[in-house]
């Protein structure tokens, strides 16, 4: 079996998989923060609304640092599962991949080296004034710019984010620009609280008031979140000269959504052969949303890993078998990006990733 497989536009998806194998990427961490994720049972990323404040930081931390005796910010607690930073920071550390972590609007500065844009946090999304509309409009000026600098330097730009109830913010926006995106979405959840998110997204848009064919970047200022209009300028920019991989599930085919609506209403020049939404097969083939439908509606070419934990002796990996985490911090797309890159397959990715959690065992016992 292929570690990576093309679930739409397949010859597109064949075509980009050819034009970066043996390259090495960019990594681009995007963090932001909605209220959104702090709505009780939204999201699983944290086990309570405390916790789901700081993940984005405790992420970013981890993700940089490693295991550490004294972080300042641990990785929340899960229902299940163990972070999905586990699967990205074994990548980037067994290949050497650079990281560049921006914040696009966090409560609190990050700990680690990082750009900050300028942005703020975001209300919740069922005020329909998530973030005010020139804070978006700056966002985007930078992620343009952004996309440009960081696309220079790297063979291929891998753009990952952090955002806690993005997922819903994501249903937000691909509702807001007129797409049919109920009961497609995923979450962290095993199964996917459609219902609680839609209802979010209804309330969300019925305080906008948006007209019936709004700019793009109102729908994000009415009920997105700070990192979609960074990521949607980033890989726009940066697609005119190289590949580009949205590495996540729903919240990246949100940005391409939001890419092909700002290439409409701005004019914006961009190569969208360049651009593939790179995902786990835990999102991909989640019964409980309909993330393939949701590709095939946006129009964007969708790859997953087919990384798998079944076999392995830690029950905290075995729980993504069963639904839960899924996918975040690019988890997908590093995984992706370390089979072309190095040609890891099953069992490097597994080997890699199992030595990170024995490392976090030796750290807590001192």
């Amino acid at each position: 079996m292929s570690p990576i497989k093309i679930y739409t536009q397949r010859q597109q998806g064949q075509a980009w998989l050819e034009r970066v194998r043996g390259l090495r990427p960019g990594l681009v961490l995007t963090l932001g923060f909605t209220e959104t994720g702090l709505v009780d049972g939204i999201s699983a990323a944290g086990a309570t609304p405390d916790d789901r404040r700081y993940t984005a930081l405790a992420d970013a931390e981890f993700i940089v640092n490693g295991f550490t005796p004294a972080p300042k910010y641990t990785l929340p607690p899960l229902q299940a599962g163990a972070s999905p930073a586990l699967i990205s920071k074994a990548v980037i550390a067994g290949q050497g991949i650079p990281l560049v972590v921006l914040n696009a609007g966090l409560p609190l500065p990050p700990t680690v080296p990082h750009v900050d844009l300028g942005g703020k946090p975001a209300q919740c999304l069922s005020t329909g004034a998530a973030l005010p509309l020139d804070v978006v409009h700056h966002l985007w000026r930078q992620g343009l710019d952004q996309g440009e600098l960081l696309g220079a330097e790297s063979d291929y730009l891998l753009l990952a984010e952090c955002v806690v109830g993005g997922t819903t913010t994501a249903l937000g926006i691909l509702t807001g620009l007129g797409l049919d995106a109920v009961e497609r979405v995923n979450s962290s959840h095993p199964t996917c609280n459609h219902g609680q998110k839609q209802a979010l997204v209804v309330q969300g848009l019925s305080h906008a008031g948006l007209p019936d064919r709004p700019h793009p970047l109102a729908v994000v200022a009415a009920v997105g979140d700070p990192m979609q209009s960074v990521v949607a300028g980033m890989a726009i920019a940066a697609s005119r000269t190289r590949p580009v991989l949205l590495a996540g599930g729903t919240q990246m085919l949100a940005v391409y959504a939001l890419m092909v609506a700002m290439a409409a209403a701005e004019g914006c020049a961009w190569n969208p052969q360049n651009v593939v939404v790179g995902t786990t097969r835990w999102v991909a083939e989640d019964a409980t949303g309909d993330t393939v439908g949701l590709a095939e509606l946006t129009g964007a070419c969708l790859l997953a890993t087919q990384l798998s934990f079944a076999e392995s002796r830690f029950e905290a990996l075995r729980a993504y078998e069963r639904g839960f985490v899924k996918e975040g911090l690019g988890a997908g797309g590093c995984a992706i990006a370390a089979t072309l890159y190095q040609n890891w397959g099953q069992p490097e990715l597994l080997t890699a990733i199992e030595a990170l959690l024995e490392q976090k065992a030796q750290v807590e016992m001192g």
